[in-house]
């Protein structure tokens, strides 16, 4: 991993692959990025941007190879090689030893949006730019189905 300068940091925003998010998720994440203002500034910081700039479709029309909340995520962190399996979830379904990785984390803040295929430069907690591919994305259950 590298260290983000400001110059990185601009690069890496302008080349963010494109989000797209439900109207429910994006709500969630405005709501939850306005309560972590404080107690987590970095985090809050870069959902209010993912969120500023995602496209927002109705509920049910996300296509199923994009992470929503609820999505199981395979990814590659290119730096170390390292695959991870994840389902992004709430913050209060969070249990980093069954997989489950709160959107309020760094690198749940990074996936969501994102389509299977895509990579996404993200930062790390003590500065440093980290590259994840999305290798696969299974949408989350749905009630009744």
């Amino acid at each position: 991993m590298r260290r983000l300068s400001v110059t990185a940091r601009a690069e890496a925003v302008e080349t963010r692959p494109p989000l797209l998010l439900s109207a429910e998720d994006h709500d969630r994440l405005v709501a939850l990025a306005a309560v972590m203002r404080i107690r987590n500034p970095l985090v809050a910081r870069l959902l209010t941007e993912e969120t500023d700039r995602a496209e927002v479709v109705p509920a049910g029309q996300v296509p199923p190879d994009v992470v929503e909340v609820g999505s199981l995520v395979e990814f590659r962190d290119t730096a170390s090689g390292e695959t991870r399996e994840v389902r992004v979830v709430l913050p209060h379904e969070t249990d980093i030893d069954a997989g489950r990785i709160s959107i309020l984390s760094l690198i749940g803040a990074g996936l969501i949006g994102v389509a299977q295929g895509r990579s996404i430069d993200w930062p790390t907690q003590d500065g440093r730019l980290r590259s994840l591919v999305l290798l696969r994305v299974e949408p989350p259950a749905r009630a009744g189905g």
